[in-house]
């Protein structure tokens, strides 16, 4: 039981929620903006609403594999490892040939469900810095950035404070080109004209 979770949970994961909005308001998502297919982008090119409703799938995504796996009793670990299958679906969709989103919802929605309490500073450190500098991904990075430590210090099981260092680090890994943008001072701030 399981492996099948673990299984499952990275197939719902993959489900590529942005791209197919996207396609149905006949726009590849991948070929316009900066070319992911996560919320941020879907917002930019097709719209709002589009962008709100990837944003709500892809934090599902997060959250069913973790409520499934309680509802069934099964280890931490094992339901660790479902957020994780999740989060890698999103991030390495077989849909489309592996190529998908930055995993930031997904991950949002696997410690919603997880660690409630470690995911409202998460919340706000990503609110906190969207605020003050209108630069989404700089949010996402801090965020992730925060997990680990927001999860030790509030003594969450080791098993959740590995999983809050693995999910940090491929967050931040997938955000490398938004980080040379950073610090060429080009990357687009929310609601600029040169972030539509």
């Amino acid at each position: 039981m399981e492996i099948l979770l673990i299984l499952c949970a990275y197939f719902i994961g993959a489900i590529p929620s942005g791209y197919v909005l996207g396609k149905l308001a006949g726009v590849d998502v991948r070929s316009a903006g900066s070319g992911n297919v996560g919320a941020t982008n879907v917002a930019r090119v097709v719209g709002k609403r589009q962008g709100i409703l990837t944003l709500v799938i892809d934090v599902a995504k997060g959250v069913l594999p973790v409520v499934v796996g309680r509802r069934m009793n099964l280890a931490e670990l094992a339901i660790a490892c479902a957020g994780i299958a999740a989060f890698l679906g999103h991030l390495y969709p077989v849909y489309l040939k592996f190529k998908g989103g930055k995993g930031v919802a997904t991950a949002l929605g696997v410690f919603l469900a997880l660690a409630p309490l470690a995911t409202l500073v998460f919340v706000g450190v990503f609110a906190g810095v969207i605020g003050s500098s209108r630069i989404v991904s700089l949010g996402s990075i801090a965020a992730a950035a925060a997990a680990p430590i927001a999860l030790w210090l509030l003594a969450y099981p080791p098993v959740l404070v590995g999983m809050g260092v693995l999910l940090a680090v491929m967050i931040v890994w997938r955000h490398r080109g938004n980080i040379q943008r950073l610090r060429a001072g080009t990357e687009p701030r929310f609601g600029s004209a040169s972030s539509r």
